[in-house]
């Protein structure tokens, strides 16, 4: 079984997206789970988590509404407002209710102050993360945010976090510090999970290569260990990198050197644990790829 703990769709009819624009001609326009459908199915992967894509409820709304459609979607990764906690907590009780709902996230790389998630207001949203048992997905771009790890883990020592992406590990950079040791300073928190996925130079994300992104992924795998790495194919993100098909192609090879167990929690297993995927919504998932 292959889980892919990353991936995305949007409707720019459903929700603000104000990241996307002109400026991003690739990914300005609206991707549905149709169009990554039979890629998923060509290499073989059977369950998808969904993770959110603009902090508004228009978009938590349209990743259930594909899950409803689409059993392959075994878990969603949603939005709450985690700097309003009244507001926050009412939220996550609804969405609860539904079992596919397993995580959170803010686009904490899209707001101004790199220090956010230290606030006093962020700290109560993520306390009533912890509480409940819910994941948080860590969408960390700059060193700023990695170093934030360390204070998260003491403040939240049962708060079970995700870094998206490796922290955007420095490929094709002179230094890879400071993210060589942030992200193993990160790691040392056993609750502390990462995703190999989005592993692409920002400024020029096509120009990757299997030999630029191994030594981060063997990093990663240094710190972490493979029970507590998870794939994530990125797509849409990954249509500016080659596509779904050449990402995973890469990640395969990148990761062809694990034995049998290792290469199970990486592409299923840390992603069933981690973020507790109904056991019955991976049968609906396994199912649901056996009939195309």
């Amino acid at each position: 079984m292959i889980i892919d703990a990353h991936q995305h769709v949007w409707d720019l009819d459903r929700s603000p997206y104000p990241w996307l624009g002109p400026e991003v001609p690739l990914w300005n326009r609206t991707f549905t789970f149709e169009e990554v459908q039979p890629h998923l199915r060509a290499n073989g992967v059977t369950a998808t988590v969904l993770v959110q894509s603009d902090d508004h409820d228009g978009d938590t709304a349209l990743m259930l509404e594909v899950a409803d459609a689409h059993p392959e979607v075994a878990a969603v990764v949603a939005f709450v407002p985690l700097d309003r906690p009244e507001e926050a907590a009412a939220r996550l009780e609804e969405l609860r209710r539904d079992d596919r709902v397993v995580g959170i996230r803010n686009l904490i790389h899209n707001v101004p102050d790199p220090d956010w998630l230290l606030r006093r207001e962020v700290d109560e949203g993520l306390a009533l993360l912890e509480r409940a048992g819910v994941t948080f997905d860590l969408v960390s771009v700059l060193p700023r945010h990695l170093e934030h790890v360390a204070a998260l883990s003491e403040r939240h020592p049962d708060l079970r976090i995700v870094i998206d992406h490796l922290s955007k590990p420095p490929i094709g950079e002179s230094s890879r510090e400071p993210w060589w040791s942030l992200i193993e300073a990160a790691a040392e928190n056993p609750l502390v999970h990462a995703k190999i996925s989005g592993l692409y130079p920002g400024a020029a994300p096509e120009a990757w290569t299997v030999e630029s992104i191994q030594p981060f992924v063997d990093r990663a795998l240094e710190v972490f260990g493979p029970e507590r790495l998870m794939y994530g194919g990125d797509w849409p993100i990954s249509v500016a990198s080659g596509g779904y098909d050449r990402v995973l192609e890469g990640l395969r090879a990148a990761l062809s050197g694990l034995d049998e167990h290792e290469s199970e929690q990486v592409w299923s297993g840390t992603a069933r644990r981690f973020y507790r995927i109904s056991s019955d919504r991976l049968d609906a998932a396994v199912a649901a790829s056996a009939a195309q």
